[in-house]
């Protein structure tokens, strides 16, 4: 069994375009694309539901910031793995998104192999 076929993602980005350019990629590597969010409330309640075990996020968004996703998806979900994308690559934002409990940082636009790099080692990871 590959390390990506253990992935089931949930995605969240409030761009359409973002989420289906990301869900296409994951879609042609076979992973679990099990829910997509166009915000942080929604998320957490996708989350909840469908028990994910990699959420992608982007971080600028309305209503809640995917750092504030991130910080509480690492309390309340111990067992989801967290990969913050984002054009804002500055040094702080990427550190500040380690700090929240992201395992992983890929700049906007996204290069397909880079976020399967990142899968592929997530999914080492997960019993």
């Amino acid at each position: 069994m590959s390390n990506l076929s253990k992935i089931k993602a949930v995605i969240v980005d409030d761009s359409d375009f973002a989420r289906s350019v990301i869900k296409k990629m994951l879609l042609q590597e076979s992973i679990d694309v099990i829910g997509e969010a166009n915000g942080g409330e929604q998320a957490l309640l996708l989350i909840k539901e469908k028990k994910p075990n990699v959420v992608i996020t982007d971080i600028v968004m309305p209503e809640m910031s995917g750092i504030e996703l991130t910080e509480k998806i690492s309390e309340k979900f111990d067992d989801v793995f967290v990969i913050v994308i984002s054009s804002l690559t500055q040094e702080h934002v990427v550190l500040e998104a380690i700090t929240a409990g992201a395992c992983d940082f890929i700049p906007k636009p996204i290069q397909k192999q880079q976020l399967i790099d990142s899968l592929d080692k997530i999914g080492s990871q997960i019993q």
